[in-house]
């Protein structure tokens, strides 16, 4: 019995030697990762337990310096210094060293200035402790400017393409044919004949345009604006299908094939949420379609269902008054659990606000909503199975603008592996985008967008 309890007694003092000795190492980090975007440049660092971190900036040149508690250098924080992308507009590039003996320095020299925000977040999904760093422009850039700029880049050069394609026309009819040679029945064995020089193409200058007319002032019509959402990204990977497939990556290519369809249309503009693999909250969602005054907003998704026999594409709108039914309620439940998978800062002065402001939706976007997503829906009926026939109603907290009909739609149940394959097929998603696009151009067929109170 002694030998037992001396026995347990150094198996004892043996855990708590391992135990100080985990202490002492301090935290492990799990993973590295940086998201670069146009609009802001995430740096996330996960680890295995909450990490204690400060951050300052220098100028001359301009950087950022965070000091990290408790932490030893590991090849894995070493990873995040050949995570930098040349494109990135904010990072240029990133050391790392042992700064003290318990704390790890970061030094992120910047390419412009910045403001950054720092917060943490607690374990979630398949995500252990992350810290976060959210790298923002100190001047945020005008979106609807930037907008009715790319527009006229394009406008300006398919006139130029239609222009030379004209000149290049009318150069081949007006140039005459050339003069038949003749030479001396005696010269025609000696002396190869020579073709006379063809003239150089001529391209009429372009005329000037005549001014309008006050009734052509009248009829010109201003530029239609189109948010298209593209849900998840970056930290938040959506729904995965069985192969692999994730949401974030499927419907971030079909919303680029919707905006370029879409574009084609003669004063029309999308503006994407996301134009590519990073997280954007839900409220900025909202938010950049409100800044750029959008006449619609179509959030796009391949979500995920309980049951994986679950299929076929649906159209929501938002509901004050509950879902309209479970199946609703639930999908509802999960997309609006996205800001805690992609981590949202609530820290920010204005994310209160925001959210007050995403309550005050009214009833007439409500209604024009659900006259939009009747359109679409019975598009998107033609291409393939329908989950419902009728457009279903829920609390999403994307669809929340208070003056912009919106609509989410549900392409497909990535759950499914039927679905899956579907959403892999560049044609079923050709056609799907075709389906959206005529039902957008249709509902404003039938609901032309008002005046805007900004002059174009």
């Amino acid at each position: 019995m002694t030998a037992r309890r001396a026995a347990l007694r150094r198996m004892g003092s043996l855990v708590l030697l391992l135990g100080a000795a985990r202490i002492a190492q301090g935290a492990g980090i799990v993973a590295v990762r940086i998201w670069p975007a146009s609009d802001y440049t995430r740096v996330t660092i996960e680890s295995d337990r909450a990490l204690v971190a400060r951050h300052f900036l220098t100028d001359g040149p301009g950087r950022l310096v965070i000091d990290i508690d408790a932490l030893e250098l590991d090849a894995a924080l070493r990873e995040l210094v050949g995570k930098v992308r040349p494109d990135d507009p904010f990072i240029a590039g990133v050391r790392v060293g042992q700064y003290q003996p318990r704390q790890v320095r970061l030094v992120l020299d910047l390419k412009q200035p910045v403001a950054p925000q720092q917060f943490a977040l607690a374990p979630v999904a398949a995500y252990q402790h992350r810290l976060v760093f959210d790298l923002y422009p100190l001047k945020e850039a005008d979106p609807l400017l930037a907008l009715i700029r790319d527009k006229e880049a394009a406008e300006a050069q398919a006139a130029r393409a239609v222009e030379d394609a004209l000149g290049e026309l009318i150069a081949r009819v007006d140039r005459p044919p050339p003069a038949p040679v003749t030479t001396p029945p005696h010269a025609a064995a000696s002396a190869p004949a020579t073709a006379e020089p063809a003239p150089a193409l001529i391209t009429p200058a372009p005329r000037p345009p005549e001014p309008p007319t006050d009734a052509e002032r009248r009829r010109v019509d201003r530029l239609v604006i189109v948010a298209i959402d593209p849900g998840h990204g970056g930290e938040d990977p959506g729904a995965i299908g069985p192969t692999g497939l994730r949401e974030k990556d499927v419907v971030l290519a079909i919303a680029r094939a919707l905006r370029d369809e879409l574009n084609k249309q003669r004063g029309m503009r999308v503006m994407l949420t996301r134009s590519g693999d990073y997280f954007v909250p839900l409220h900025e969602r909202v938010r950049k379609a409100r800044r750029v005054q959008a006449d619609l907003f179509v959030s796009v998704h391949a979500d995920a269902f309980m049951r994986p026999e679950a299929r076929g594409a649906s159209v929501f709108a938002l509901s004050n008054r509950g879902a309209t039914s479970a199946a609703a309620r639930w999908m509802a439940a999960r997309e609006n659990r996205a800001d805690l998978v992609g981590g949202v800062n609530l820290g920010v002065a204005d994310a209160q606000v925001m959210r007050a402001l995403l309550d005050m939706s009214t009833a007439a976007q409500i209604k024009d909503s659900l006259k939009l997503g009747r359109e679409v829906l019975g598009r998107i009926g033609r291409v393939g199975r329908l989950h419902k026939r009728q457009v279903e109603q829920a609390g999403f907290a994307v669809l929340k603008a208070p003056d912009i009909p919106s609509i989410l739609v549900e392409t497909a149940f990535i759950s499914n592996p039927g679905e899956e394959e579907k959403l892999r097929d560049p044609e079923y998603r050709r056609e799907l985008v075709d389906a959206i696009a005529t039902g957008i151009r249709r509902y404003f067929a039938r609901n032309p967008p008002l005046a805007r109170n900004r002059e174009l």
